[in-house]
């Protein structure tokens, strides 16, 4: 089977999160498959126009902002005609595949936007992309659409999307689960994780005041920060990590390797998530599946990746101080602690691209 995938972002991009995990690792297993793969996306500073990788195509066209008509340009006189099926991936904005390509399409839509806008893009931008988000959705609500989380399929339901034409997957780690979890495999210190982008929706400042708040109950935490970002709002970041009456307990890691990441989620105590939305809490699985358990904000996507009390905790009111009182009593109640990181582990061996893979294409068999 022949498949374009239309999305703006690819793996190798410097803002690639996990939406281009999940996108990456899909098309590398179809691939594997014998299927045959082209991404239509953004280029970057420095990108290849076209390269393969991972068994699939990628082709690179326009920037950030024009990739959407680059896209559509590229397909009318190279790719017309030679898909068996179209991906429209929305990602912030659609590609509108479906007013263009000849090929029957589908929807991947790892989230909605909605209040992220406010964070993610600058007025007048932000306004304009929240009041006609529910405008092109409606437009694409005949679309099957596959997604990854119950949180997102209730959310295009509420935008006019039929419910049967909704197909979640399960997603998946890049890395192998932990054979086995032990107790001495963690730092000799509680420590705490954040890991991601340094974006405005993820929220790291918020994780940063609850481990201050946190650490006044257990002057051993400390807190690894592994991320990089660029801008006003990094720049912020890295300004409240220096001026922390706690920043000797701070580790500001930057961007990390595949395998550094492994061995800083082992290592690691609690991972914490703080975002305004998620389509998954991608970094909640790799945790778990390291023997990690999260402390998380009741959100889309953070509450569909924690299952509450059981495999980490879900707070009930989205702020530090409610975050830090989580901390504290995982930290504080050995038996508690042991109970939910074996239980996110082995949780966590049921969310695998293997099986991801496999509901994808029993999807896209059925519209083909």
């Amino acid at each position: 089977m022949n498949i374009l995938w239309f999305t703006w972002k690819d793996r190798k991009n410097p803002l690639a999160g996990g939406a281009e995990v999940v996108s990456g690792e899909l098309a590398k297993r179809l691939a594997k498959r014998g299927h045959k793969v082209i991404i239509l996306t953004a280029g970057f500073a420095g990108a290849k126009h076209e390269e393969k990788t991972g068994g699939y195509r990628v082709v690179r066209v326009g920037n950030r902002w024009s990739v959407y008509l680059a896209a559509f340009i590229y397909y009318k006189r190279h790719l017309q005609g030679w898909a068996d099926i179209v991906i429209d991936e929305i990602n912030t904005i659609p590609f509108f595949a479906k007013y263009f390509v000849k090929e029957k399409n589908i929807l991947v839509c790892y989230q909605l936007c909605r209040e992220i806008w406010f964070h993610q893009m600058f007025f007048p931008l932000n306004l304009l992309g929240y009041v006609i988000e529910p405008f092109y959705l409606w437009l694409l609500k005949d679309r099957t659409v596959i997604t990854e989380s119950r949180s997102t399929k209730l959310d295009l339901i509420k935008h006019g999307f039929s419910k049967t034409k909704i197909q979640v997957i399960s997603v998946g780690t890049e890395f192998p689960r932990a054979k086995k979890i032990n107790i001495k495999g963690k730092f000799k210190n509680p420590t705490l994780l954040y890991l991601g982008t340094l974006r405005s929706m993820k929220r790291p400042d918020q994780t940063i005041k609850a481990f201050e708040i946190a650490k006044n109950k257990i002057p051993a935490l400390q807190l690894v920060i592994a991320g990089q970002g660029k801008g006003l709002y990094s720049r912020f970041v890295n300004f409240m990590v220096k001026n922390s009456a706690f920043a000797d307990s701070i580790s500001l890691l930057g961007r990390i390797s595949n395998k550094k990441k492994v061995t800083i989620l082992r290592e690691s105590h609690l991972l914490l998530a703080t975002s305004v939305k998620e389509g998954w809490g991608l970094t909640v699985t790799e945790a778990a599946s390291q023997g990690t358990p999260a402390v998380v904000y009741d959100v889309d996507g953070l509450r569909d990746a924690v299952l509450h009390n059981k495999t980490g905790l879900v707070c009930r009111k989205n702020n530090p101080n409610t975050m830090a009182e989580n901390i504290v009593k995982i930290l504080k109640d050995k038996k508690l602690y042991n109970r939910l990181r074996k239980n996110a582990w082995k949780e966590s061996k049921n969310v695998n691209f293997g099986r991801s893979c496999k509901e994808f294409m029993r999807i896209i068999k059925l519209i083909s």
